[in-house]
């Protein structure tokens, strides 16, 4: 299992995976809301988004713009269910569980914090 360090290194690899960057737009909000909001728009992103056996829209369910979140779902592959089972191995068609969840929030935060200064 890897740490959270470990899957920020892998994704800076991937010439896709980083090309997200946070806009001054971006961190301004980051800002302004603070951490707790914005992990808690992410608790609600994932639990909406991903969490389903069957997420509807899955591969089209997260906007590429619109919140920094969204921008960090997509650069840490945990945009849809299919990027979470080719990067994480999380098994399709089977519910989140809380703990799955909160790692996947995690993960979101841990990118956000490290682009957030750059």
């Amino acid at each position: 299992m890897q740490t959270v360090e470990q899957a920020l290194d892998k994704l800076e690899k991937s010439k896709f995976r980083s090309g997200f960057h946070l806009t001054e737009k971006d961190k301004t909000y980051l800002a302004e809301k603070g951490d707790d909001v914005i992990r808690s728009h992410a608790r609600d992103f994932v639990r909406q988004k991903l969490a389903p056996a069957e997420p509807v829209n899955d591969g089209k369910q997260t906007p590429m713009r619109g919140h920094p979140v969204f921008k960090a779902m997509h650069a840490t592959a945990c945009c849809c269910r299919g990027c979470l089972n080719k990067w994480y191995r999380v098994p399709l068609h089977k519910e989140l569980t809380e703990i799955e969840q909160e790692k996947i929030v995690n993960l979101l935060m841990a990118w956000i914090e490290r682009n957030r200064n750059r």
